[in-house]
């Protein structure tokens, strides 16, 4: 009874046997059918004799012969095997030749010659100097301005034809952008909004109660919360959140050439995506910002209980100091963030890349320019309402 299978190779001849004729010579010949199974054991062996012969004395003299006379088949890993040993044989500058092997495989062969092609030298990456890095950095500051402006000019013509066309705009992303960027929100806004109106009024409380003058606490406060830090706080929640939002949802569209679809289709992307969420964040942000003044006056006045401030001096304090523009100010302030938020988030959602990465990317992008664009609009702001009084 004959054994026969893949598993009865490993009671045969191995197939590749090493043979050192000198210190500069040597061969492994082969024989039989030279497979995956039969290599299984003599491949990591050869190749560990070839390291410990090639590390003895010159390696460039060194001379393998692979005689392939005896075989009687190849398959893939036969070739594999082969490339292996000559590509160590040539990194170490030794020499290697091929004898006896069928010309029914010589072509198979030939694909895979020269062999440097299958271990490319990783080439070296030239190092930018300073001067190209800070123009490479300049144009693409310039790109991204020039690409803020073209997509401004294209929002403000859309905002215009929403209002003229009220029907055509598609009020269902509308709502639904509204309750995910305000609804949604309402719960870490409320928190950090409570938070900030508690610090605030301890620190402040702090340095005034030296000079007898915690009465002032609450009033100083509440025209702080309404006036910036109301609007501002609610602006960077929103900016973390629903920016990003905005740009990870176009974004994947983007990336799945959705956005082309409707290029193709005759629709423009910033009137079908962009002026619905553009809309959304103009309603929500004064809505979360009003929310949010409540709530940081409210834990306030809670503070200040601490300090023996009854409710109604506090309200009385506040309703001297603060009045009606006040509030409208830091509304409209929180309006513009509205609109600067929703459009960054939008812009960098469209100037998605290629890559699984590209939309997390553009998510980031769409976070820190909607930071950055909230600082730049509330520096102007302020030198605004310094110059009116608003």
């Amino acid at each position: 009874m004959s054994i026969s299978g893949p598993n009865s190779l490993n009671f045969l001849t191995p197939v590749a046997v090493w043979s050192q004729v000198d210190t500069t010579h040597a061969e492994v010949s082969l024989s039989g059918a030279v497979n995956v199974y039969s290599l299984a054991k003599v491949w990591a062996d050869v190749r560990e004799k070839q390291d410990q012969w090639l590390g003895q004395g010159n390696a460039l003299a060194h001379s393998l012969i692979f005689d392939a006379s005896k075989v009687s088949s190849l398959d893939g890993s036969a070739f594999a095997f082969l490339i292996d040993v000559q590509e160590a044989q040539k990194k170490a500058g030794g020499q290697f030749d091929i004898q006896g092997l069928d010309p029914k495989y010589q072509p198979l062969l030939r694909e895979f010659d020269p062999i440097d092609n299958l271990f490319p030298v990783p080439a070296a990456k030239q190092k930018r100097s300073l001067v190209v890095s800070v123009g490479m950095a300049a144009q693409n500051l310039m790109d991204d301005a020039r690409g803020l402006v073209t997509f401004t000019g294209h929002l403000s013509a859309d905002l215009i034809w929403s209002i003229r066309n009220v029907r055509q705009v598609r009020w269902g992303d509308f709502v639904n952008a509204a309750v995910e960027a305000g609804i949604s929100a309402l719960p870490i806004v409320g928190l950090v909004a409570f938070l900030i109106g508690v610090i605030l009024s301890f620190q402040a409380a702090i340095g005034m109660q030296q000079f007898g003058a915690v009465s002032f606490v609450g009033p100083l406060a509440a025209l702080g919360i309404v006036r910036e830090m109301g609007p501002l706080i609610t602006a960077i929640l929103l900016a973390g959140r629903s920016s990003a939002a905005f740009a990870a949802e176009i974004g994947t569209m983007t990336v799945n050439s959705e956005v082309d679809a409707l290029v193709t289709g005759g629709l423009s992307p910033i009137r079908f995506l962009v002026v619905p969420r553009v809309l959304a964040g103009i309603l929500v942000a004064p809505i979360l910002t009003l929310y949010a003044d409540i709530v940081s006056i409210f834990s306030s006045m809670l503070t200040m209980q601490i300090y023996g401030i009854p409710f109604i001096n506090f309200y009385n304090g506040m309703l001297a100091a603060v009045d009606v523009e006040d509030v409208l100010s830091g509304l409209v302030k929180a309006t513009l963030f509205g609109v600067v938020i929703s459009a960054m988030g939008c812009l960098r959602g469209m100037q998605t890349g290629t890559g699984a990465a590209a939309v997390g990317i553009s998510a980031t992008r769409a976070v820190v320019s909607s930071i950055v664009m909230i600082v730049l609009v509330d520096g102007i702001f302020a030198y605004i309402s310094y110059r009116t009084g608003f």
